[in-house]
This record gives C-alpha cells, structure tokens and sequence, in this order.
C-alpha cells in the first residue's frame, strides 16, 4: 500500500476556495494510486474565529494566569474543527473521508502541556481506514497522554504531527504545503534576493529550523532525519519545485559542489547580559548564576566564559526575570539590547579554514557590530544590534553567493 502524507497549514484552509483546492489535491493523489493521510492545522491566522492565536486571545480576556491543561482543552479544538470541516469537504467532493482527532488517531505523548513530545503512535486504526480506501484526515498539533490528558505540541506542532505519523506508517513520502515556495535561503522579509533551497539535508534542516527559521518545525525535522522520512515542503498550488529534505548519506555527493554555506537563520529578540566575574574567583559562582536561571526555567545561548566577565543571552521577554534574579543573588548585571542573533549554516563549512574570516570581512564592511560568537561544524551565530539585522543578513547572504548558487543548481538541474 503506497501512502501519502500531506499536511495542510491554516493559511490554506481558511476559505470554502482554498478548502476546494485542498481537496481536489487531496483527490488527484489518490486517482494516482496512493492512499492519503492529510494532516490539518486550525483554520486561518489571528482574527479568524478558529485560529489558534485567536482562541488564546479569547482566554487572555479573561486573565492572563492560564491553567496549562486547560489552555490545551481549548486549543486543540482549532485542529479538530479544521479536521472535520475538510472531512466534510471530501466527502460532498465524492472522496471517502474520516476524521481523526490526535488521540483517536493513536498519538501519544508526554504530560508538558502547551509543548509535549511525541512519545509513540498507534497507527493501527489510521491504516484501518486506509486499507478501507478512505482518505483519513488528522487534527495536527495535538496528541494525547498515556492517561488520556489531551496536550498539544507547542507551534508549528502540526509538521511534527506529519511527519511522526510519516514515520509510524512508513510513508512514501511526506508532503507539506504552506503559503511558500519551500525552504529559504534566507527571509524573503528581509533579504530581497532569497531563493528556495532544492534539496537540504536533514542535518542542515535542523540546524536551520533550530537557528530561527520559521518554515518546519525543529522537532519534525529530527523525527525526518531518525526516521529516515523523505519530506517536500512546497507552495500550494505548485506542481513541481519545493524543497526535498533528505539524510546526507542518500545524497550519495555534495547538493551543490564546493558549497559552504546553504542558508542563513536569525532571531531577532534576543538581549545580550554580562555579569562582571571577581579577580581569581573560581567557576563554583558564575556557575551558581547559570544554575539559578535554569532552576527558575530561563533559557540561555552564546554563552561566552571569560576571566573578567560570563556574556549570554537570553530572550528579550525573559530579561525583566533574569535580571532581578542576579541582582538578588548579588551580581552586578550589564544589560545590552536589543539584539538578533544571526546564523550561517552548511555541511560544506566542516574542516573549511577560512569561513569564519568571511563571515567577519562581511559583517564589518556592512557595518555589524558582532558582539558575541559562537560556532559548530556546520553553523557559525554572530550576535549584532537588532537594528543592523537586515544588513547583515543581506551581507552574509551576498558574501556566500546563496541565490547565485540556488539558481545555477536549478539551471543545471532544470
């Protein structure tokens, strides 16, 4: 039995129109002989009645301490009207449909409201309905606990749900439809010259997705790549295109010969804080202050240990927080913001000298401050002023030769 998954973001599925289209995709898959899994997201953006920031804003009115569980009661529900909309959709079309919610459909994770893990799926009744030759639409984003508390994925959880149900049905492939061509060079936002990506590695896919970039969800791609899953993210509407992500190995060679760099990420609400180390102190303090705000759930990056001073970041929202927090534990603090971390990322950076120059040469001549570095085998981040994020993006994006090399690819390749 040849299975498809295709997933199906909101933005597609907010007018009778573009749920027509949907279904008629949905339709002609099937008439080429494969059975269909279509994965949906909640109907529409904010300020439609069913969009998911539209049902937490709707609790926000009431007050803004909001019960964990409670939140995932009332989100949930986006995906599951969007599930038996599109059923309903199919069916009036002439094509055999069922709806599932995430628990119904055998998807079981772990007890953090608003962000749980999927820990297994139970694929059993959704291969039940296909071997019926029913199309079996799924509500993404949303799973259930083994003691059957109803939790949701965190943003962007429907890909994750695409893909792991990929994965339990030994899926062909796939398929991701959103509002873009694929995978970016950079954002099309902010560099004018950005161009869709081909093929990408999952390695690549999770770094990128890890580093800010907005278009797949980091925890879908580490399921691809566990999972040896072979994703396409393409626009809606667009036969051919898109961008394939697969596990490098199957590459076989390099996607692009002689290629550091394939994409930049950025995020840009990031604050850069410093806490003066005392001559000759030992580690046990500035220690003790990373230990505090992980204990109080803090998250932090580009953590830079110098003899005179520990630098970090964390994320803008949280500044108010960490700062009293050290204040009251007796650090001087040194607030500097706001900032953007921005990102290069490529497999064909590993054992490349000189990378980083550039990086640096591009930066400066742009006119970026870098504050701070950090830097793998396969990414280099540099944190400058929010302010100068779109030239350096643009710098980077033109140092590395990214929509040249893009379209020369799909030249030789086309």
């Amino acid at each position: 039995m040849r299975i498809v998954i295709q997933k199906f973001g909101g933005a597609l599925l907010a007018t009778p129109e573009g749920r027509l289209q949907v279904a008629e995709l949905i339709t002609a898959t099937r008439k080429q002989g494969s059975r269909v899994v279509a994965v949906v997201s909640a109907i529409g953006r904010e300020g439609n009645p069913y969009a998911t920031d539209t049902l937490m804003g709707l609790m926000r009115e009431i007050g803004s301490d909001i019960n964990p569980r409670t939140l995932d009661l009332l989100l949930s529900t986006g995906e599951i009207i969007s599930t038996a909309v599109l059923a309903h959709t199919l069916v009036r079309a002439g094509c055999p449909a069922i709806a599932l919610t995430g628990a119904q459909a055998g998807i079981f994770t772990t007890d953090e409201f608003n962000d749980a893990r999927i820990l297994s799926i139970d694929a059993a009744r959704t291969r039940a309905h296909l071997e019926r030759d029913q199309v079996v639409v799924v509500a993404g984003f949303q799973g259930v606990t083994p003691d059957g508390e109803i939790t949701t994925l965190g943003r962007g959880g429907s890909d994750t749900t695409a893909v792991a149900i990929g994965a339990a049905l030994g899926a062909e492939v796939v398929e991701i439809y959103k509002d873009v061509p694929g995978i970016m060079t950079a954002d099309p936002k902010l560099v004018p010259g950005a161009r869709p990506i081909q093929r990408i590695t999952y390695d690549e896919m999770s770094q990128l997705a890890a580093l800010g970039a907005r278009v797949l969800h980091p925890r879908a791609a580490d399921i691809g790549r566990e999972h040896n899953v072979k994703l396409l993210i393409r626009r809606m509407g667009s036969l051919n295109g898109g961008t394939l992500i697969v596990k490098g190995p199957e590459l076989g060679v390099p996607i692009i010969d002689g290629r550091p760099v394939i994409a930049l990420a950025h995020l840009p609400d990031v604050v850069q804080l410093k806490i003066e180390r005392r001559r000759g102190e030992d580690l046990s303090r500035p220690l003790g202050a990373l230990a505090a705000l992980a204990e109080h759930g803090i998250s932090i990056d580009l953590i830079n240990l110098l003899p005179e001073v520990l630098a970090f970041t964390v994320k803008e929202e949280a500044v108010p927080q960490a700062a009293n927090l050290l204040s009251k534990l007796g650090y001087e603090v040194h607030v500097s913001g706001p900032c953007a971390k921005v990102s290069i990322i490529g497999a064909g950076m590993r054992g490349r000298p000189g990378v980083m120059a550039r990086v640096v040469k591009a930066l400066h001549d742009a006119g970026a401050e870098i504050l701070q570095t950090a830097d793998s085998h396969t990414t280099i981040s540099c944190l400058v002023w929010r302010e100068q994020l779109p030239r350096a993006l643009n710098a980077l994006h033109e140092e590395f030769g990214l929509a040249a090399e893009v379209a020369s690819e799909r030249e030789a390749e086309g």
